[in-house]
């Protein structure tokens, strides 16, 4: 896979290694587009995705202390101290760099912007965020690589948070190409009251697939993206179907936020979360106002691009 060196630890490791307090910023993810094969003999299913950083994103502040790693949050739903992924993704990193027994020494709260169980990749974004901050506030020097494996370890779109920007996903979604970023639309997300459970959406899509009750996408068949560009009017997510057909509010989401304006608009992910990309602010702000429902969260971000990401992580 590909990564930029810029993004790896050794740009901090000169800075900041006796602060006692890093705070980060970690950012959701979009799927543009989302084409998912047959499952595999190992259980999975292989993927194509294209994946975009959106500017929604959680914030972390790792600050030095005694005895064992502890993860803090206030959202109701977010698992705390060793059954958190971000004390997964410390404690894997703890061992990258030869400690020996549970991670130790730190304390990580997470205050949450983003929606959990929608789909937008919050609680591996928070997990990578927390592996940076580590790296700047113990003064580590791992090779980007190294890191990258550490990533993977918490979710396939580990790699991607390392990333960022706009990007082609292969095999499980963690075999990342860049592509050019995408012109920064604004962007509507909405989420529902009802989640979805990633392992229920690939259930539903090998039912749907086994009973041949779902028509071929036209879009299928046409690549969304050249040369490196995205191109939205070929995008579409193989998950979606059988989502929709378990919870129509989405559909009627979806369809909503094309009759407000939006140029792009789809589930993300394995949802619940949907999503819809408008040109402007105006129109993006009106649609926000607009797609109100009782019981549903609205937000109102943007696409961000690697340098943006680049210049922001860090607070």
């Amino acid at each position: 896979m590909i990564v930029s060196t810029r993004r790896g630890t050794d740009q901090n490791r000169n800075r900041n290694q006796a602060n006692p307090m890093v705070r980060i910023r970690a950012h959701a993810k979009i799927n543009l587009d989302l084409r998912v094969a047959a499952k595999g003999a190992d259980g999975f299913h292989d993927l194509r995705t294209v994946l975009q950083s959106i500017a929604l994103h959680d914030t972390l502040t790792l600050r030095v202390s005694d005895g064992p790693c502890r993860v803090r949050c206030a959202t109701v739903g977010v698992p705390p101290d060793t059954d958190n992924l971000v004390w997964m993704a410390a404690n894997s990193l703890w061992a990258e760099l030869g400690h020996a027994g549970d991670v130790r020494g730190v304390t990580i709260t997470i205050q949450k912007r983003i929606p959990i169980a929608a789909g937008l990749g919050g609680g591996t974004s928070d997990a990578v965020a927390a592996l940076r901050g580590l790296c700047r506030l113990w003064g580590a020097r791992l090779p980007s690589q190294r890191l990258v494996e550490v990533a993977r370890q918490v979710g396939a779109d580990g790699p991607f948070f390392l990333l960022g920007g706009t990007a082609l996903g292969l095999g499980h979604g963690d075999e990342l190409y860049p592509l050019v970023d995408t012109a920064p639309p604004w962007v509507v997300v909405a989420v529902p009251s009802r989640g979805v459970a990633a392992p229920e959406a690939y259930r539903w899509l090998d039912q749907d697939r086994a009973r041949r009750r779902r028509a071929p996408d036209p879009r299928r068949s046409r690549t969304p993206f050249i040369e490196g560009r995205v191109c939205t009017d070929a995008v579409a997510n193989d998950l979606e179907p059988p989502v929709v057909r378990r919870r129509p509010e989405i559909r009627r989401m979806v369809e909503t936020l094309r009759q407000r304006g939006a140029t792009m608009a789809a589930m993300t992910g394995s949802g619940s979360a949907v999503f819809g990309c408008f040109p402007g602010r105006t129109a993006a702000r009106n649609a926000e106002r607009l797609v109100g429902r009782p019981g549903w969260r609205v937000r109102l971000t943007r696409t961000i691009n690697r340098d943006q990401l680049e210049r922001q992580f860090f607070i």
